[in-house]
């Protein structure tokens, strides 16, 4: 794990695996989550002539916390990230609550972001003409329900929350989750996702819950992104099995972000939607 000073003096932890000098697959981590290897996402980025780069979040482990942040705040970030790793140009991969803070970047770096993927991504809580929070499962409507009410009551929830994870093992990540998961999900966690899951969740709050609450509460505040002003080519995968961030986050995005090619890929969920990886990827080595 390399560090990063970056603007105000906070320190950015962040993971490069690949040779120099190859185009970065810039990945964000979910919601909670910190930078980490996902094998199946670095492997295509390797198989297709890219590295695999990620950071860690404001608040999470040992990036520093940045109160207040929004979600267009991460585009300075990648940038520093990218002068340290010696990169010009890049192409950035968001899951799930990575998703806005892919958007931002290419949104907020066109002449640096060449292309991006969102895979079962949030949309923005103010979208017109979307319920956000119908088809979610009970531990989100309960956590954004609290969001919405404001931060004392979501250091309350998250207080909670946050204590039956620090400890959470692969075995254990099923019921951790409870109706988060679809059976499709589930399945996807027993063939080789519970390890990443388990370990993440851990590492995410290892340190406290600050990159958690700072992430809901820029979800659900303006992200600063201008969806419609984007210029580079942005692929979004969604499934209809998805219980963390329903299908029709998808279809939302694909039809407010400029030019935006959408997958809704039937029988997927939020997890198993990693089996499409490769096709993803690819698509993003050719930009």
């Amino acid at each position: 794990m390399e560090r990063l000073e970056v603007s105000g003096g906070r320190v950015l932890e962040y993971l490069v695996e690949g040779p120099a000098g190859r185009r970065p697959l810039v990945m964000h981590h979910g919601t909670p989550g910190v930078a980490m290897v996902l094998g199946p996402v670095a492997e295509a980025a390797a198989r297709h002539g890219m590295r695999f780069v990620t950071h860690s979040r404001p608040g999470y482990r040992d990036s520093s916390p940045q109160p207040g942040r929004r979600v267009a705040d991460v585009a300075d970030d990648v940038a520093a990230l990218l002068d340290a790793v010696g990169a010009d140009d890049f192409v950035t991969l968001g899951w799930s609550g990575g998703g806005p803070h892919a958007l931002a970047c290419a949104a907020l770096l066109p002449d640096r972001c060449r292309a991006a993927a969102i895979i079962a991504g949030v949309a923005p809580y103010d979208a017109a003409g979307l319920d956000w929070l119908a088809g979610m499962g009970e531990d989100n409507l309960s956590e954004f329900g609290a969001a919405a009410t404001g931060k004392e009551a979501l250091d309350e929830f998250l207080t909670a929350a946050s204590a039956g994870l620090k400890d959470v093992r692969p075995d254990d990540v099923v019921a951790a989750f409870g109706d988060l998961l679809s059976a499709v999900d589930q399945a996807a966690l027993n063939n080789g996702l519970a390890g990443y899951l388990a370990e993440s969740c851990r590492a995410a709050v290892s340190c406290g819950y600050d990159g958690w609450r700072d992430d809901d509460l820029a979800f659900l505040t303006d992200w600063g992104v201008d969806l419609a002003a984007i210029k580079v080519p942005v692929s979004i995968w969604q499934g209809d099995q998805d219980r963390m961030v329903p299908r029709d986050h998808g279809r939302w995005l694909g039809e407010h972000v400029a030019g935006a090619t959408t997958h809704l890929v039937p029988g997927e969920g939020h997890l198993s939607l990693i089996s499409n990886i490769d096709t993803i990827v690819a698509q993003l080595a050719t930009a």
